[in-house]
């Protein structure tokens, strides 16, 4: 491929972005993804708690994910190359969502029933006997510290759990990352980091190619924007501001480290989604938990970010003191640390937290973007997609009128694109928010 054409310029190379560029380059397409930082995976990717699960809140979401799932679980078999790094490991630990009245379970269960995905439903024995170190009481809605409620004693049990044995998460997402820019190089792709686009060509009515900092032109008929939380700035440059109906925006996210407390080896889990203090918990290596938030309606003070170059990467006491708390109303033996350890990064957010999947009103420029800190675990399914979206449109088939279905490779479950379409109507069923 000569440095100064190729057939699909990717912008960006995370988990995602390296995925469309293996798959359309497995696919024989001469691809070239370019990154503003200095190797794959090294934005929000490498903040990612990297949880595989399929709570999601649509029949398509959980359809995905659970088709998502075989990726990992087949991570070699997928790559088809080596990585002198070694390749990422999917820890499949199971997951827990707890049982808490109009809960998030509610809108699921029907959903994995529908799919096939095999669980167990717990009631609140079976919950205190599984988790024996939990504090199984019910103390929600969710509420802050400041709160005398959120210090009261729970008045009842959780009514039980739904445990999922096949959910688990990716032990090292930047690896991940890193293992998918091998396996597109392995089929001829090209990656440029440390390079910034800085406008995209167009030509009547089409993509024509990228300018690059460096001042460099690369011509080329197809643009996939993945560029995160940068995602708004690329598709100004094209011209596409505004022009969608799903808008994304960047939003600050702090993820806790705590010690694990000893006792909790006891557990036949401690990945959960706890809907009912808002946290989200899982085993890190080395004997510590990752303490996420799943954005409760009480945490009115989310942080957007303008400048996504521009924000605060040190996780904050108050937004610890918040998540970890709520960590030690469920864990009783969690000792809390004086001072706060984890990372903050951005999400993409789009308007329902339901990633855009899509074509543009640009010929030629594709977007996978508004991923919302939920889209980790589908990133072997979502190159997937994207590749097929793009084959079809520029093969000719109206997205927009006809949506693109693709048949999943594991499961052959269908995934309607349509659902992740640009100008879709905000979706009521999301749970607008993120478990991991």
């Amino acid at each position: 491929m000569s440095p100064t054409d190729a057939d699909a310029v990717i912008i960006g190379a995370g988990v995602i972005g390296a995925s469309i560029g293996y798959e359309l380059s497995r696919r024989g397409w001469r691809t070239l993804n370019v990154d503003a930082l200095p190797a794959a995976g090294y934005g929000s990717t490498s903040s990612s708690s990297a949880i595989v699960r399929f709570s999601y809140s649509t029949y398509t979401g959980v359809a995905m994910a659970w088709e998502g799932m075989h990726y990992w679980a087949d991570w070699a078999g997928h790559l088809g190359a080596d990585d002198e790094r070694g390749l990422a490991r999917f820890v499949q630990n199971g997951m827990v969502l707890l049982k808490e009245p109009g809960g998030h379970h509610e809108r699921c269960v029907p959903l994995f029933d529908q799919v096939g995905i095999p669980y167990e439903d717990w009631d609140a024995a079976e919950l205190a006997r599984q988790l024996p170190t939990f504090d199984t009481g019910s103390f929600g809605p969710p509420t802050t510290a400041d709160n005398d409620a959120f210090w009261a004693d729970a008045q009842r049990q959780l009514d039980g759990g739904i445990w999922t044995p096949d959910a688990g998460y990716v032990n090292d997402p930047q690896l991940a990352a890193h293992n998918l820019q091998r396996a597109a190089e392995a089929c001829g792709a090209r990656f440029r980091f440390s390079t910034s686009v800085t406008a995209i060509e167009r030509r009547q009515g089409r993509v024509s190619g990228v300018q690059l900092s460096d001042g460099s032109v690369v011509d080329t008929r197809v643009v996939v924007n993945v560029a995160g939380p940068h995602s708004g700035a690329i598709n100004a440059l094209a011209g596409l501001a505004g022009s969608m109906r799903i808008g994304t925006r960047a939003l600050r996210h702090e993820v806790h480290h705590v010690p694990a407390p000893a006792n909790t080896t006891a557990d036949r889990t401690t990945q959960v989604a706890d809907g009912d203090t808002g946290i989200y918990l899982r085993p890190e290596v080395g004997g510590t938990l990752v303490v996420g938030s799943l954005d409760p309606a009480c945490d009115t003070q989310q942080e957007w970010v303008e400048d996504p170059d521009n924000f605060n990467r040190a996780v904050t006491a108050t937004g610890f003191e918040r998540q970890v708390l709520r960590a030690a109303r469920r864990l009783p033996d969690l000792a809390v640390p004086n001072r706060p350890l984890g990372l903050a990064a951005l999400y993409d957010v789009a308007d329902d937290w339901i990633p855009v999947y899509d074509r543009t009103d640009l010929h030629g420029f594709y977007v996978a973007i508004g991923t919302s800190g939920n889209q980790f675990k589908n990133a072997g399914v979502a190159g997937h997609c994207m590749a097929e979206l793009i084959g079809a449109v520029e093969g000719g088939q109206d997205h927009d009128a006809e949506p693109v279905v693709v048949t999943g490779r594991y499961t052959g479950l269908p995934v309607d694109l349509g659902v992740f379409r640009r100008n879709r109507v905000v979706h009521a069923d999301s749970s607008f928010s993120v478990h991991g």
